[in-house]
């Protein structure tokens, strides 16, 4: 009996992938969802999945939380800044605990990337290539999600705004990633492999146009310069920091970051990825 543990299993991502393992015929039993308050996991303990308590700045949490673990999801951390000392902590938890292997949620080509957020993925990967412990890294492009938490406002306006020109995003489901863990969890062969994971690669323009088709509502993508873009964030109300970090999501786009012509998500799935019109057309209901 294999038990796999899943970090941040509350989350958008970490919940997805405990459901993937269920769907995979993991009986409930074998998995356990660590999670920062453990009153947010009702419904995973109404499925029979253990919750422990595990939270990444609370390092004495980690050791008992993943106590007779054989195969760690480590969910990566969403604290922008405080991500490598949180995950060093859960993974000098898992060396003391005896896990047998990790699988990271990384960041696309972690290692040469020149995004804001690659290096603190790139040191994660480093640390646990040291710690000794067989691993996998699942370097995760850019979710479909982050772009149609903003559908409402791109449809009331009849545009996307943004700095990304015609870069590519080589972007997937939450869905399709939390299963593509999840095979990498329950299948042999993926001891220290690097999965570069992306579906199609679109344009924002692409994006303007699969909202239009999916909703019968004519958007349109309207290019700006960084600092102009930094600007409308801070019209809106964003301090100059935060607007100036959420612009630099669009000039990596630009610079080609969040794409990859990798078919590694597709091989992992067995299939296609899912198309952004079937992700519009879910969003909307």
């Amino acid at each position: 009996m294999t038990t796999y543990a899943i970090t941040g299993a509350t989350g958008h991502l970490g919940r997805l992938a405990v459901q993937k393992l269920l769907d995979r015929g993991i009986p409930a039993s074998d998995i356990v969802a660590v999670v920062r308050t453990p009153e947010k996991a009702a419904e995973l303990t109404e499925k029979g999945v253990t919750v422990r308590e595990g939270d990444y700045s609370r390092p004495d949490t980690l050791t008992t939380a993943l106590e007779r673990v054989d195969v760690l999801l480590l969910v990566s951390s969403s604290e922008v800044g405080q991500r490598l000392p949180q995950h060093r902590a859960v993974v000098d938890a898992a060396t003391a605990a005896g896990v047998g292997r990790i699988a990271y949620t990384s960041i696309i080509r972690a290692d040469t990337s020149d995004l804001s957020l690659a290096p603190e993925h790139k040191a994660t990967e480093e640390y646990i290539t040291a710690s000794g412990i067989a691993y996998t890294f699942l370097r995760n492009g850019s979710y479909f999600e982050n772009f149609l938490s903003n559908l409402d406002r791109y449809l009331a306006t009849g545009e996307i705004v943004g700095a990304a020109g015609d870069g590519l995003t080589a972007g997937a489901s939450r869905a399709d990633f939390a299963e593509a863990a999840a095979v990498v969890l329950t299948t042999p062969g993926h001891e220290s492999a690097v999965y570069e994971l992306g579906g199609a690669p679109f344009t924002q323009s692409d994006l303007a146009a699969a909202i239009t088709e999916a909703t019968s509502t004519p958007v349109v993508y309207r290019n700006v310069t960084v600092a102009e873009l930094i600007d409308i964030y801070q019209q809106s109300g964003i301090d100059a920091g935060t607007a100036a970090f959420f612009a630099g999501f669009d000039e990596g786009t630009a610079a080609g970051g969040w794409n990859t012509d990798s078919d590694a998500l597709a091989r992992l799935l067995g299939r296609e990825p899912t198309p952004l019109i079937d992700a519009i057309r879910a969003a909307r209901g």
